[in-house]
């Protein structure tokens, strides 16, 4: 075998394994997206989606808003103008919480910027929970928003909590809160009872102790 004949060989063998890594159209698609998504649209998501790859931050948010759209009639251009907001929203988070942040963090921090939250915020919040996920606070605070608490209100008293308070706590803070507003309590009323008691609750255990609770892994 010549060595012509030998290098068409090697190429012909490592065929199938480029094919996964160089670019073209047919490659870069989302499967999920065809066929539900107008195909000029699809096509600048597919785009979207490499940028988003590309500068870390999570995809899968991204096609979710993609189908929901498509699920609900949106028009094309409503689908690719919501899929831009919320890669924009991941790419604020992730700025904001720093470079580390897992993409579930990164996800949580969006919502929370949907919700109304600054970036300044969730800056401050990884400040303060320097050493543990981010994932169930940022989610808390979204969650309060959606149920009616004032956004500057639920970010100060999840703020408040974040050096005093672990995940299961911040759930239960919010189980607690949405429980008393089902029953008839205004929103603000709902989560200034319910701070005051995890803060007094805290300084029960700081008295008794003698010591701050050790932060949780």
């Amino acid at each position: 075998m010549t060595f012509r004949t030998q290098g068409l060989a090697v190429m012909l063998a490592l065929t199938p394994a480029l094919a996964g890594v160089m670019p073209g159209s047919a490659l870069g698609q989302e499967p999920r997206l065809v066929g539900r998504v107008p195909e000029p649209i699809r096509t600048q998501i597919d785009a979207l989606l490499d940028s988003a790859r590309a500068a870390g931050l999570p995809t899968e948010p991204l096609v979710d808003r993609a189908l929901e759209g498509a699920s609900k009639g949106a028009a094309g251009d409503r689908i690719l103008a919501a899929a831009r907001r919320l890669a924009g929203d991941l790419r604020a988070a992730r700025d904001a919480l720093g470079v580390r942040s897992s993409d579930a963090e990164i996800i949580a921090g969006a919502s929370a910027l949907r919700a109304g939250a600054r970036p300044q915020s969730l800056a401050h919040l990884r400040t303060l929970r320097r050493d543990q996920p981010l994932t169930v606070a940022a989610a808390v605070l979204a969650d309060l928003v959606a149920a009616g608490v004032p956004t500057d209100t639920a970010v100060a008293a999840v703020l408040a909590l974040a050096e005093v308070t672990d995940d299961v706590e911040y759930i239960a803070f919010r189980r607690n809160v949405e429980r008393d507003i089902a029953l008839g309590a205004s929103p603000v009323a709902a989560l200034g009872v319910r701070l005051e008691a995890a803060t007094e609750a805290f300084d029960a255990t700081v008295r008794t102790q003698g010591t701050g609770r050790p932060r949780k892994p």
